[in-house]
């Protein structure tokens, strides 16, 4: 699969249904000596608080993702796991 075969595409959370963001707003970090991706980054939807609040992304690891679909991205992500990851990247 191509990296631009993902932008556009919906990412949402199997775990709690929660749309977590869309590719074409995220970056991606791949790994130089494989050419594999390792992650994910989605950045945080930002309501009326965005301007104030410090926005932090989501990483979401690729072993993360479990199904890529026309439209979307099914990803399992327990927000509440110790192992659940936001950056201010």
């Amino acid at each position: 699969m191509r990296l631009s075969e993902l932008v556009g595409k919906e990412v949402i959370n199997i775990y709690d249904g929660a749309r977590l963001g869309v590719v074409g707003e995220s970056d991606v970090v791949i790994d130089v000596r494989t050419g594999q991706i390792e992650s994910i980054i989605l950045p945080n939807r930002g309501g009326l608080l965005g301007f104030w609040v410090d926005k932090q992304n989501l990483v979401i690891p690729w072993q993360s993702i479990k199904k890529i679909g026309t439209e979307v991205i099914i990803v399992e992500l327990d927000q509440g796991h110790p192992n659940f990851r936001r950056h201010p990247y």
